[in-house]
């Protein structure tokens, strides 16, 4: 709810982008539908504490620089969500296909 991924800029604003992905790996982790749209400090808090401590993921963004701008920057988003993925697979978590 609240998620509509179409861009890597826009669509991650709110924070519940990255909370609504790393829940899909981790639901007990916190619980999604508490979430709300306008809290984006909490949500990107919350997403990318999520991301490091259970995905080890370094945290490449920081909170700050995504809530000074209502529309994060494309390229950084796509480099963490790069990250992420590479931290998921390392993990298992997400299955390759072999060449």
């Amino acid at each position: 709810q609240h998620v509509d991924v179409q861009n890597f800029s826009g669509s991650w604003g709110s924070g519940l982008a990255f909370c609504a992905l790393l829940h899909s790996f981790f639901p007990d982790a916190f619980d999604f539908s508490t979430l709300e749209p306008s809290a984006r400090r909490e949500n990107f808090t919350l997403a990318f504490a999520t991301a490091e401590e259970r995905a080890g993921c370094a945290p490449l963004l920081e909170v700050e620089d995504m809530v000074r701008l209502p529309v994060p920057d494309a390229k950084c988003v796509y480099t963490y969500v790069q990250e992420l993925y590479r931290c998921l697979v390392a993990k298992g978590l997400v299955k390759t296909k072999k060449r």
